[in-house]
């Protein structure tokens, strides 16, 4: 797979998910893909992954920035860098929270997906 069309999957599967289309973005996951997120939160399911988040924000979207792609033992690897926007769950805007999500992609399908973010540190101190 080349790069054009690894960060195109990528960037379809992240929209799909950020619109709630679990069931169609879940068609880019291989079987046992591993979603790895924040805190060492590991999922076998978009769906598992959304009732995951739940509590924490109503909603959230993401700034894509920028796509880097390269050769992870052998299988293309992209990482979207940007900025996490949304509403926590009283109703107040966030925007410009950075994130990182790390992508190996295996015979066109996502095995893995790791997110690396600073929501939690900026909910926390928010109610400090």
């Amino acid at each position: 797979m080349g790069t054009p069309d690894a960060v195109r999957l990528v960037d379809h599967y992240l929209q799909l998910c950020e619109d709630r289309r679990l069931d169609e973005a879940g068609r880019f996951l291989a079987p046992q893909a591993r979603l790895v997120f924040p805190a060492g939160r590991e999922y076998s399911s978009l769906a598992q992954m959304a009732a995951g988040s739940a509590g924490t924000y109503r909603w959230v979207r993401k700034h894509r920035d920028r796509y880097l792609v390269g050769d992870a033992e052998g299988r293309v690897s992209v990482t979207s860098l940007g900025r996490l926007y949304g509403e926590w769950l009283d109703g107040t805007s966030f925007d410009g929270i950075r994130y990182a999500d790390v992508f190996v992609l295996d015979d066109g399908l996502i095995a893995e997906q790791h997110v690396y973010n600073d929501l939690a540190l900026v909910a926390s101190l928010r109610n400090a």
